[in-house]
């Protein structure tokens, strides 16, 4: 992926009228786009893949000028001139794709478009956007989480929301948090590395390190999130299974205004001690038919990795299955 640097020089216009209060205008236009847009004094300084840093660069030029006509700019004056100037992405769509295939899409990815393969993950898909509140369970393998993940970005470039909040449990497998080297940073990594790799898939180095930094994307263990409520989010737990009853009302009650929360599970795969009950199972009993929430369920035929995962899971299943079979009880007594 070739990657270029452009430097814009903010011309004879205030620099605050032209990035909007707390840079909500700047923003705007860092949420359409995978290119990194830094500003350094009355330099705004772009990174990323030639045609996008083209756009962003026209973008600039044309509300530099609005500026200087008008005097003010309006949030609505920005996305317009944003969605005039990213029109012809469309452009790059083959022509071979249905209208079924255009329909499914998710995302415009870094490397490719990110869409539903499955008519249980195209379900998935349209549960979310009709819904507030979607739990999606199933396997390894079935794009639970990735989905999740671009069906986010998806919704903070269309400014449906102003950040992104992934979550999991630190369920200690084996090993004590306490016992393990490093600060709390260091000790947690491994339970939110998959988030991070999924937004890696998608976004550049660059753009996913200002995410970062500017908080627009939040990566934190279930535990933090007591106390907050998160309004204009888009919130995912992931590996809801190891959530207990207490952890998962805690997180659902942490919705806000304007948010959207997927969670996602596998029930045959919880590390909780014995002694704590699962609230992913629990959640499906007591919220079967309340209207904003909605829930999808993934088998082996949804598996989209390596060929092998699914037969993978389909063994294990098996062997669950004969091992849970009265016969094979009675055989063991």
């Amino acid at each position: 992926m070739h990657i270029v640097e452009k430097k814009v020089k903010i011309g004879d216009v205030d620099p605050v009228e032209l990035l909007g209060p707390n840079e909500q205008h700047l923003q705007l236009i860092e949420n359409k786009f995978d290119t990194s847009i830094t500003v350094r004094g009355d330099v705004v300084v772009l990174r990323g893949e030639p045609a996008e840093v083209r756009k962003i660069e026209q973008i600039f030029s044309e509300l530099m000028h609005t500026l200087k006509r008008t005097g003010r700019l309006q949030v609505a004056d920005v996305s317009m001139i944003t969605d005039l100037v990213e029109s012809d992405r469309a452009a790059a769509v083959p022509s071979s794709m249905s209208k079924e295939e255009l329909d499914s899409v998710i995302l415009w990815g870094k490397r490719e478009m990110i869409r539903a393969r499955t008519p249980r993950q195209m379900d998935y898909y349209m549960k979310v956007r009709s819904n507030d509140l979607v739990f999606c369970i199933g396997p390894a393998g079935t794009g639970k989480t990735f989905l999740a993940v671009a069906m986010a970005l998806a919704a903070l470039r269309a400014n449906e929301v102003s950040r992104i909040i992934l979550s999991r449990p630190a369920v200690e497998a084996g090993e004590s948090l306490g016992f393990l080297p490093g600060d709390i940073s260091e000790k947690v990594d491994p339970y939110l590395r998959p988030l991070l790799d999924a937004l890696s898939d998608m976004v550049s180095p660059d753009k996913l390190k200002g995410m970062l930094e500017k908080r627009v994307v939040e990566i934190v263990p279930l535990a933090y999130m007591r106390g907050r409520t998160l309004n204009n989010s888009f919130i995912i737990l992931d590996e809801a299974q190891n959530a207990t009853r207490t952890q998962m009302k805690m997180f659902l009650t942490r919705l806000g205004r304007n948010s959207k929360a997927i969670v996602t599970g596998d029930v045959t795969q919880t590390d909780l001690p014995k002694k704590h009950e699962s609230g992913l199972p629990d959640a499906e009993r007591l919220f079967r038919g309340i209207r904003g929430i909605d829930f999808v369920h993934f088998d082996t035929a949804d598996v989209v990795r390596h060929r092998l995962v699914a037969e993978i899971v389909a063994a294990y299943e098996r062997s669950e299955a004969l091992s849970a079979s009265p016969e094979k009880a009675a055989s063991r007594q």
